[in-house]
């Protein structure tokens, strides 16, 4: 039997490994004007006219991302949804192992690991709008800039990362107390 806080561990890492895979994969990070669901994403880009979405629509090849800074945004978010996929399995396995210090040792790595994922996909979100100064957004976005997406909106994929991301911040600390006894951080004086 798994410790309420190594159940809500896993299952929260599950969840967030989700919402990790559901915005990398979405097409809504920056919507041009006069769409509703097609826009730029890391994987998918929509082109053609502003009021339709003709050409190449999908997943496309990793030269056609239009900016380098996406495509460095793209590797580095991809490593994050590895490393949240790794730790969440681990998760698993360690609510499903007894205690003891393998437990213990699941528990620490898979911790480890979610900490690093924060960092690598924190870093890819932070690089992303370098990529508003490329040509081809410039192009259906006017007046963007770095940091600024002129006239275009972010999108809902982009807004799931982040609170992804701020979310899985919490993983590392649910993984410290997730093993079903765990040592007291401070130790609790005992009344005789």
């Amino acid at each position: 039997m798994c410790s309420g806080v190594g159940c809500f561990w896993a299952l929260l890492s599950a969840g967030l490994l989700a919402a990790c895979a559901a915005a990398f994969l979405s097409p809504a990070w920056l919507l041009p004007p006069g769409r509703s669901a097609a826009g730029f994403g890391l994987l998918w880009r929509c082109t053609g006219p502003p009021r339709s979405c003709h050409g190449s629509d999908g997943p496309g090849g990793f030269g056609d991302i239009p900016s380098g800074s996406w495509q460095t945004s793209a590797v580095l978010c991809a490593g994050g949804c590895v490393l949240l996929a790794l730790s969440s399995l681990l998760a698993i396995v360690a609510i499903l192992l007894p205690s003891g210090a393998c437990e213990r040792r699941v528990c620490t790595l898979a911790g480890y690991m979610q900490t690093a994922a924060v960092f690598i996909m924190a870093s890819g979100l932070l690089v992303y709008p370098f990529g508003f100064n490329s040509a081809t957004v410039k192009r259906f976005c006017e007046n963007s800039d770095i940091y600024y997406a002129g006239d275009c909106q972010i999108g809902w994929g982009y807004m799931l990362a982040i609170v992804g991301v701020m979310l899985s911040v919490f993983l590392p600390f649910f993984a410290k107390y997730a093993p079903k006894e765990h040592i007291s951080p401070t130790p609790i004086p005992t009344i005789l």
